[in-house]
């Protein structure tokens, strides 16, 4: 196998997963779990406080 293909396979696969990772962080049902993990650093520092 020449190097020119392995990079060419390579950077289809990379492709692939980047999309992969971009459809799964943007869908609806992963928003809830976003929003409560937006929100960790805030609430945590209430709860420190006296």
């Amino acid at each position: 196998m020449s190097s020119g293909l392995f990079s060419g396979i390579l950077t289809a696969v990379l492709l692939v997963a980047f999309v992969a990772g971009v459809l799964w962080a943007w869908s609806s049902r992963r928003r809830k779990d976003f929003e409560q993990a937006s929100r960790l650093p805030l609430d945590g520092d209430q709860e420190k406080r006296p």
